[in-house]
């Protein structure tokens, strides 16, 4: 133990800040695959309509998230244990992975900003195209796996149509639609459109609040990092 006062000091509490870094890139890993495997959204991104699989933008992000969480945990444990052993080579190559780290989030943050309504269209664009050929008078081939499309829909998000009352509608909506025990029920009458944007509305908050949260982590890891070093540097014992 080499250093003492204030750098020591600086030591533990990098190495408390590292503790949390490494708990939080574990939530971060477990909720990932959470979203991954939830029933709403798997039930509905495993569709498939006309040989069209339903968009997967989503889970590219949620597959971001879990090598993030994975990688965090790693980076935690190297700062855990270079500050531990005060060791500048572990501690740049720590301070390194959290600079790549830090760019690879404000990156993914400004593509996430810059499409946070793309997954929620491209769902409704596939939602759509099976409603138009679902509520089709003339019985075309792909009538039958359209209903079966909306009838998922409909079950897992607790919603009925896109809300404009279309008259073709009307005649498939009791096929089509869950069982209600009450004819103006607010929940089972409100549009698919809008329970599909209020489902990854929701999601991207979620993502979005816990990457706030580990950016401002990150940014105290790196100042104690560097403080550290130049401690360990400039005493007497190295």
């Amino acid at each position: 133990m080499a250093i003492t006062g204030c750098s020591q000091c600086i030591k533990y509490m990098l190495f408390f800040l590292n503790f949390i870094f490494w708990l939080a890139g574990g939530v971060i890993l477990g909720v990932a695959l959470w979203l991954r495997h939830d029933t709403q959204t798997s039930n509905i991104l495993m569709l498939q309509f006309e040989g069209t699989q339903a968009p997967g933008t989503f889970y590219i992000s949620v597959y971001v998230l879990i090598a993030i969480g994975a990688v965090m945990m790693f980076v935690g444990f190297l700062g855990c244990y270079g500050a531990i052993q005060e060791s500048q080579c572990l501690l740049g190559t720590f301070f390194t992975c959290l600079v790549i780290l830090f760019a690879c989030e404000v990156a993914a943050g400004i593509w996430g900003f810059i499409n946070r309504d793309t997954i929620s269209t491209e769902l409704i664009n596939f939602y759509d195209a099976a409603y138009i050929k679902a509520v089709d008078p003339v019985g075309t081939p792909s009538k039958q796996p359209a209903a079966k499309v909306l009838e998922v829909f409909h079950d897992t998000l607790e919603c009925c149509g896109k809300g404009d009352d279309n008259e073709l509608f009307s005649p498939v909506r009791a096929s089509l639609c869950p069982k209600m025990t009450n004819p103006i029920d607010p929940l089972i009458s409100q549009s698919c459109h809008i329970k599909i944007r209020e489902l990854f509305s929701e999601k991207l908050h979620l993502i979005g609040l816990a990457a706030l949260a580990v950016a401002v982590i990150m940014i105290f890891e790196m100042i104690f990092t560097m403080v550290l070093c130049c401690a360990i540097r400039n005493a007497p014992a190295y």
